[in-house]
């Protein structure tokens, strides 16, 4: 009556999800298992986010060690960069629900179509530190940032197919969890060809770590009154624990030029290379399960999967009034998420690259006691989301198309002779982020 395949695949499933990653463990043909991650490329510093993340062609402080390592050349003094920020995530996934034709209208089995639920995480800290240190035509930089600290907890709880007056079938229920943490240290170099045009290289180094687990579960008993009831998660009625992990470091490098065509005009433009790691898998049966071997025995192992991350294309226009009082930039980014199936070798799942629009505009008071500057932003993030290339409705209700994703952006900025503070706002449908960073020159 489950409808439910006991066979297990033998590919391991990674989604991208908006501004982050979905790591899922592909099981059988019938079944899914789902952990969402989210994971922002957003750029450091709040004076940054207060742009709408359109700064590659302004990287006038110490972030553009990881934003655009070429702007480092602008910087007249040694100066220390430090930001903290605190994200709230909302995380949505596949719930409940019918993944096709009517429901039965007996038990849980009453919902016309799927019914998503968000595992919602909050985190704040330290996300980024850099010294910069210009010496004549070059300058060199060093950083710290927090690329990713994400926790998921999500569960499904009655998703049924099959017939609406027969035949129907339920996938098992899943309880899930994740815990993401990458954090990078890079090295950055720029130098000052001439008055139009620098350039700038940086090396970073990654530092990841992921643990994702999932519990598959029958209902309560084999009853059919059961089979329409929500699910307890009874540890004697688990089918299947799996398990999923990253423990890796990797060096990668980026480079990028800012040309100043003008003195109103900035063009500027930037490249990352993505973060190549390696996930291993494990699934051990349940004691509801029918493998064919005891309770907790291993039925399936893997190491050495790879998965590369996307690369980042970045290219920026900027524009700044002949008083400096006003600043518009303009930026584009090229995201090359088809990176995660392609490195998998995967053919029943697809993700789409992504274009990022970042537009951003600045007014500074410069007749204030300190300088104050206003900021408004906001980019627009392209449905990124894996979704499934395969007919199996209970598939494709777990691995969906996503939807394009609009951020709004404010921030405030207060400068002195040798010290400047930053606030800024990220807000979007799922992701919420407060910024809050200094710069001392010296």
């Amino acid at each position: 009556m489950a409808g439910t395949d006991d066979r297990l695949s033998n590919c391991v499933m990674v989604l991208s999800v908006l501004t982050g990653l979905s790591l899922g463990v592909g099981t059988a043909s019938a079944q899914e298992t789902i952990v969402p991650i989210q994971l922002s490329f957003s750029d450091p510093g709040a004076r940054s986010m207060g742009f709408g993340g359109a700064f590659v062609a302004l990287a006038d402080d110490a972030t553009a060690a990881l934003a655009n390592p070429s702007g480092l050349v602008q910087l007249a003094r040694p100066e220390v960069s430090i930001e903290a920020r605190n994200w709230s995530y909302s995380t949505p996934y596949t719930n409940r629900g019918r993944v096709e034709n009517l429901p039965s209208g007996v038990g849980i089995d009453s919902t016309a179509g799927l019914v998503s639920s968000r595992s919602k995480y909050d985190v704040d800290g330290l996300s980024f530190v850099s010294i910069a240190y210009p010496i004549g035509n070059w300058s060199v930089a060093v950083f710290k940032h927090e690329y990713a600290d994400i926790e998921f907890a999500g569960e499904t709880q009655g998703l049924f197919g099959g017939g609406s007056s027969c035949c129907q079938t339920r996938i098992w229920d899943q309880r899930s969890t994740s815990d993401l943490d990458i954090s990078s240290y890079g090295l950055s170099v720029a130098y000052r060809v001439n008055d139009k045009l620098s350039i700038g290289a940086t090396a970073v180094h990654y530092d990841s770590s992921l643990v994702a687990t999932t519990n598959e579960f029958l209902w309560d008993d084999d009853t059919i009154q059961s089979f329409f009831e929500e699910s307890s998660y009874l540890p004697e009625r688990s089918v299947r624990q799996q398990a999923l992990w990253v423990d890796d470091d990797e060096w990668t490098f980026s480079g990028g030029f800012l040309w100043t065509p003008s003195p109103t005009w900035r063009i500027g433009g930037v490249y990352r290379q993505s973060l190549d790691t390696t996930l291993s898998v494990e699934a051990t049966a349940g004691p509801a399960s029918d493998f064919g071997v005891p309770p907790g025995t291993t039925i399936f192992e893997a190491t050495g999967i790879p998965l590369e991350f996307p690369d980042i294309w970045g290219l920026g226009f900027a524009y700044r009034s002949a008083d400096e009082r006003l600043t518009i930039s303009f930026q584009w980014d090229r995201v090359n998420y088809s990176n995660i199936p392609r490195s998998m070798g995967l053919d029943d799942a697809t993700i789409d690259d992504a274009d990022e629009l970042h537009l951003g505009a600045e007014y500074v008071f410069l007749d204030s006691t300190p300088v104050f500057a206003a900021r408004l932003g906001m980019w627009l993030d392209p449905d990124h989301q894996m979704r499934s290339t395969v007919d199996e409705p209970f598939v494709r209700a777990l691995q969906p198309a996503g939807h394009d994703e609009l951020h709004f952006t404010a921030g405030v900025g207060v400068a002195m002779d040798r010290f400047q503070v930053d606030v800024a706002f990220d807000y979007s449908d799922l992701v919420k982020t407060a910024s809050l960073s200094a710069i001392y020159n010296f």
